[in-house]
């Protein structure tokens, strides 16, 4: 009787288990590898995707461009290889080269602290007075995300002062330094330190120092920017309108973020001992999300490549960010198999 028992509850176990197995990403990752990346973008959409767009660029090869889906779902229009997109926190891995070359050209250093810049924000943000440039670089500063704040996403901030007042007065994270935790307020502080240092907005000298040397004629800091139509249409699950219109930062194509992240890990983004004190503080690669949005930018050294996928369609509560991580990550696999079979 008790075995009996004991199987029953067993079983019982794998059943419940079971019910909370996530069954689409095993699905998406347990599916045969297509033989090429355009066939893997294609079964995206059965993922769940509205539309996505991938970049690869292999060292001495022409790059690639493979698209599927809708850049608009509702005019019906397919899927564009140079469709503008929003690149949410990849826009960091930018901002973080331009404090790089302020540090070099001695207009800023990463041991200045956050109250040094902003004495007022001293009792309104926990340590303001031993909070470095460098912590807030580097996600390090135990300054409370403001994206974190209580249904954020329902209803977003337009300006800086909106999105920062959401966190003043907030007991700090953690103490600085001692622990790292990812807070786009950092990024929005260090943006806000450029401008008072340069006396004009960062973006003008993001264009000056990295977009134009580099030719990156096709990113902008924002959609009043752009024309509206060339912008991909980014989609939520369970809201039925187009995300386009909705103010979230830098935007670009894939082909200039692919150039971007080339850039960056080649080093032809630095001038001399540029590199040495960007390597000291950031990442080389990243990945973006916002409603709508997800991005995902990376330099693969094994292959000498680098490649970037957008997709255009998001659910917080469920499983697409992981998704689009499996898809990335199949692509990444298909172009190592395809290296391999010309050795």
């Amino acid at each position: 009787m008790k075995k009996q028992i004991l199987r029953a509850v067993l079983l019982l176990g794998t059943v419940i288990s079971l019910f909370y197995v996530p069954w689409p990403l095993v699905r998406a990752w347990t599916l045969p590898l297509p033989e090429t990346v355009q066939q893997q973008t294609e079964e995206a959409l059965d993922h769940g995707f509205e539309g996505i767009i991938v970049y690869v660029d292999e060292a001495g090869k022409s790059p690639e461009f493979f698209t599927a889906g809708w850049h608009d779902r509702y005019k019906k229009i397919p899927a564009k290889p140079d469709a503008l997109f929003k690149i949410a926190s990849i826009s960091k891995l930018y901002t973080a080269v331009a404090i790089t070359k302020l540090v070099k050209e001695g207009r800023l250093s990463l041991d200045q602290t956050l109250a040094d810049h902003f004495p007022e924000l001293a009792g309104k943000i926990e340590n303001a007075k031993k909070i470095t440039l460098r912590m807030m670089v580097r996600h390090r500063s135990g300054i409370p995300n403001y994206t974190d704040t209580h249904h954020y996403w329902e209803a977003p901030k337009d300006t800086n002062k909106e999105k920062l007042e959401l966190v003043l007065g907030l007991p700090a994270n953690f103490v600085p330094d001692t622990d790292y935790e990812y807070s786009n307020t950092n990024y929005l502080l260090l943006a806000e330190i450029m401008d008072k240092v340069l006396g004009y907005g960062h973006h003008r000298y993001i264009k000056e120092n990295i977009l134009k040397p580099l030719g990156l004629n096709n990113t902008f800091a924002s959609l009043k920017e752009v024309d509206l139509d060339k912008v991909m249409s980014g989609y939520h699950v369970g809201y039925h309108a187009d995300l386009k219109t909705d103010k979230h930062g830098m935007l670009a194509t894939a082909e200039d973020v692919g150039k971007f992240i080339r850039a960056l890990n080649d080093g032809s983004v630095f001038r001399e001992g540029e590199r040495e004190i960007y390597s000291s503080i950031y990442a080389f690669e990243h990945t973006g999300l916002v409603p709508g949005y997800q991005s995902i930018a990376k330099y693969h050294k094994d292959l000498d490549t680098v490649v970037i996928q957008f997709t255009n369609t998001t659910y917080f509560e469920g499983y697409h960010w992981n998704l689009s991580e499996i898809v990335y990550r199949r692509i990444v696999k298909i172009l190592r198999s395809r290296n391999n079979s010309k050795v």
